[in-house]
């Protein structure tokens, strides 16, 4: 497995315009790749903006955002992704759309190429059984907001070779991440601990314990959290959340996992959190 020189990204939204920031950031020309024009569009505005703020920070030189939004080549054709020796999925948190993208990715990559998912809780071993290149796969779970969060968890399927995590693990550094290591099993580390959390903060709302105001201010100031569970699932998006439940209670087979049921009716209302305006929170753009 040679030197990763190139690098696809395939999905535009908020977590794969940031992992393409910090690709491009650290010297990588990629390709990120997308259905619609106006969804890589929308991606390169917001790298734009978030460079411009590491610059006024400090972070960077003004000199160098040119440079790297140049790295950055936007494309709605899948094939253009062919010659790619890495290739990350940030695709929806639904295991048919993410199929279809590896299934793809499979038939179009260098046989020595690495496919990774940016998944937050969907089993890595199960994707890869769909590829020929199982030894390959890799879960690589950045943190919202991508340019600032530190930690990726490094994720092995059950044919995970050593060789394909230790090139992952060093490209996380590359990037200036902190790689932690976690085995295959539903929501990884992070969610499998976060979710039920953010779910029993929702109960406790939805039985009249408190009022999301009050959940939020025992966290923080109790616990030291910087925001509480439920602005930090309005954050993630409500929608989000609720899959990823769904996903622990089916893969783990525990009820304890069961979506609160006034988690479901916000989705169900399109109160998805920060994105939609509304959420546990109302929220002025």
């Amino acid at each position: 497995m040679g030197d990763i020189l190139t690098v696809g990204v395939v999905g535009a939204g908020t977590m794969g315009a940031g992992i393409a920031h910090v690709f491009a950031r650290a010297g990588y020309p990629l390709l990120l790749c997308d259905v619609e024009q106006r969804f890589l569009d929308r991606a390169l505005g917001q790298i734009r903006t978030n460079l411009g703020r590491e610059a006024a920070k400090g972070k960077i030189p003004e000199s160098d955002i040119e440079p790297t939004l140049g790295r950055i080549t936007g494309t709605v054709d899948r094939e253009a992704l062919a010659g790619v020796g890495f290739a990350i999925e940030v695709a929806p948190e639904r295991f048919d759309v993410k199929a279809d993208i590896f299934r793809a990715l499979d038939r179009m990559l260098p046989a020595d190429a690495i496919l990774a998912t940016n998944t937050s809780s969907i089993s890595i071993t199960k994707l890869a059984a769909l590829t020929h290149r199982a030894d390959k796969v890799i879960g690589m779970h950045f943190f919202n907001p991508v340019p600032v969060m530190a930690l990726v968890e490094v994720v092995r399927g059950l044919a995970t070779s050593d060789a394909t995590f230790e090139a992952v693990r060093g490209l996380a550094v590359k990037l200036g991440k902190t790689p932690v290591e976690v085995n295959d099993a539903p929501g990884f580390v992070s969610n499998r601990v976060l979710m039920p959390l953010i779910n029993e903060a929702a109960f406790a709302v939805m039985e009249g314990v408190a009022k999301p105001e009050a959940v939020d201010q025992v966290f923080k100031l109790g616990m030291a959290h910087p925001m509480g569970p439920l602005t930090l699932a309005d954050f993630i998006g409500l929608d989000v959340c609720v899959d990823i439940l769904r996903v622990l209670q089916e893969g783990i087979g525990d009820p304890k996992y069961r979506p609160c049921p006034l988690l479901v009716r916000m989705v169900d209302a399109g109160w998805l959190g920060r994105k939609s305006g509304r959420g546990f929170y109302v929220y002025e753009e």
